[in-house]
């Protein structure tokens, strides 16, 4: 794709070669990867779970599988430029959930972020804390936007932990299609300034291992640190 063409589908972005289709990042307990078509099945098994559901403050979807096949085929075939979706694997390639930015608005230079452990036996382990991170990272140094800010349920006090621990801030409560939210926030200038602080704690730290290199995903509640 031209130089010309990338840029009016995604002036969000530094570089074409991170437009969503292209991207792998590693963080220390996790790979965010670009969707593939193999990941549909998990997909839709953690869609159609009533407890995923709510947590993310929805329904499951009743479409059948081979449905769902088709419109996640679409979804790769035409991804949206206002949005970018990957997947969530352990450093041993299993898929664990899935992440995204999305309602990406250039003219506030923010996006909104959302987050789903769908394997729940790997709930409570530091993946989700450590995908944030790592996604988080991926925004702030591939793109020109300066704040990120997620929707999580006021009654999932687990969740708004450990997005606190990954560095957002609580802001205000937002009532949504009958369901009460907290929205949490982090700007480029706060990250820049806690990154700096752990790449400091991690470089004191002789042993330390790995490297660095919500709703439509499942919403920012739809996750278990």
């Amino acid at each position: 794709m031209r130089r010309e063409s990338w840029k009016k589908l995604w002036p969000f972005l530094k570089d074409p070669a991170t437009d969503g289709r292209n991207i792998r990042i590693e963080g220390e307990k996790v790979i965010l990867r670009s969707k593939r078509m193999d990941d549909a099945e998990a997909d839709y098994l953690w869609r159609i779970d009533p407890e995923l559901a709510a947590l993310d403050a929805t329904r499951p979807i009743t479409i059948t599988l081979k449905e769902y096949l088709r419109y996640h085929r679409d979804d790769l075939q035409f991804p949206s430029p206002r949005s970018v979706r990957l997947a969530i694997d352990t450093l041993d390639g299993t898929h664990i959930g899935n992440c995204m930015y999305y309602d990406i608005d250039t003219e506030l230079a923010q996006t909104e972020f959302g987050i789903m452990i769908g394997n729940s036996e790997f709930w409570n382990g530091g993946y989700g804390t450590d995908a944030v991170r790592t996604m988080l990272r991926q925004i702030f140094t591939t793109t020109w936007l300066r704040r990120v800010y997620l929707h999580t349920l006021t009654s999932n006090e687990r969740a708004q932990r450990a997005f606190a621990n990954a560095g957002f801030g609580s802001g205000r409560e937002v009532r949504k299609d009958g369901f009460d939210f907290l929205r949490m926030e982090i700007t480029r200038e706060q990250w820049e300034v806690l990154e700096a602080e752990r790449q400091d704690d991690i470089g004191e730290q002789p042993a330390a291992t790995g490297t660095l290199s919500s709703q439509p995903a499942g919403s920012a509640s739809a996750f278990d640190s």
